[in-house]
């Protein structure tokens, strides 16, 4: 299931943004930057997400047939 890999592989990424978030939060730019740098990845296997979803909701369907 490739669609439910990309989702665990986003919801890691996001239980390791939330440890830069924090650390920023308090005053540590460097977590910021490293924070800033995992949310463009977030933006990206998001959309990866989207698509996969699509084809395979597109592989479900079935194709309509000429009258």
């Amino acid at each position: 299931m490739e669609l439910l890999s990309k989702w665990n592989e986003i919801k890691s990424l996001v239980e390791a943004l939330e440890v830069d978030v924090s650390k920023n939060a308090r005053g540590v730019n460097a977590a910021g930057v490293r924070a800033r740098k995992g949310l463009r990845s977030l933006q990206t296997k998001s959309k990866e997400l989207v698509k996969l979803m699509i084809a395979a909701e597109k592989a479900s369907k079935p194709e309509k047939s000429d009258k």
